[in-house]
Formats: C-alpha cells, sequence, structure tokens
C-alpha cells in the first residue's frame, strides 16, 4: 500500500452547522456537496476533508461504540493540524476559530518541540492544532522534512 492520505472524513452531527462553521466562518469553499448530507472541502494538493453526517459514517464504517457521559459516542481520538508561517498567524487562525463559532481549547503556548501552537474545536469537537513548527520544510514538490530543532529540556 503506497502511503497517502487522500480524504479525511469528519462524522458531523449537523452537516449545516458544520458547513457554516468552515465554509461561511473559516472561509474554506466547497469543491462537492449533496445538501443536508456531506460538504467536501479541498483542504491540499488532492486531499479532500469531507463532513458527512455521522450517523451516515456509523453505518457505514461501523460504530466502535463507547458509553460515555454523553451517551454513546465512537471512539475517535483525533487532531488535525494546520501549520502555519508564524507564531502571530496562530494566534490570527485561533481568533478566527472562535469568531466562526468554534471554541479554543488549548490558547496557543511555546512548545517543548521548539514550536507555537494552540487548539481550536469545531461545533462537533473536532479538535485542531494551528502550529508555527520553524524546523518542518515542505518542498516545492511536496515533500517534507524536518530541520533540527533544538526543544527546550526544561519544558518537558
Amino acid at each position: 500500500m503506497e502511503p497517502r492520505v487522500s480524504l479525511i472524513t469528519l462524522g458531523v452531527r449537523d452537516v449545516a452547522r458544520a458547513r457554516a462553521f468552515y465554509v461561511d466562518g473559516l472561509g474554506w469553499a466547497p469543491v462537492n456537496e449533496v445538501l443536508g448530507e456531506v460538504v467536501f472541502l479541498q483542504v491540499g494538493h488532492g486531499l479532500l476533508l469531507s463532513l458527512w453526517r455521522r450517523a451516515d459514517l456509523l453505518e457505514e464504517a461501523g460504530p466502535g461504540i463507547h458509553e460515555g457521559h454523553h451517551g454513546p459516542e465512537p471512539v475517535t481520538p483525533v487532531a488535525l493540524s494546520h501549520n502555519v508561517g508564524s507564531p502571530a498567524e496562530v494566534d490570527d487562525v485561533l481568533a478566527s476559530a472562535l469568531a466562526a463559532g468554534g471554541s479554543v481549547v488549548v490558547h496557543a503556548q511555546v512548545r517543548a518541540w521548539g514550536g507555537y501552537s494552540g487548539y481550536f474545536a469545531d461545533p462537533d469537537g473536532f479538535r485542531w492544532e494551528v502550529a508555527h513548527n520553524p524546523g518542518l520544510v515542505v518542498s516545492d514538490d511536496g515533500r517534507v522534512t524536518f530541520a533540527a530543532a533544538e526543544p527546550d529540556p526544561g519544558a518537558w
């Protein structure tokens, strides 16, 4: 199997609410959608983010149900990451997510790995890390490499 991700699917409770957050709030453009069922957003070279009705995703992929304090929920701990070019951009993206109806769950801070990041949650609770990683280098052909970064030993 070739190592590649083509589509990231989020099982959302309310497609219209998720669409409003990502499209109207964050300004991302849909490339295809079926009203009330699914919205596809291009988020990278050949990469789509799908906002799909949670019930449909669970029916197709299987529930993996876990009983939590909010009732049955699929066990799907995942964080999506959005890398930017500077710490100021991290702060700007977190502010945009908050203004769009999301919530900042971890305020931006300097990290032990040498970067600066914070986390927001969309209206369904999916976590997005917004990070400035000065060691992450993306070449013109899309290949990712990491330059040596000096972690702060006191931050561990």
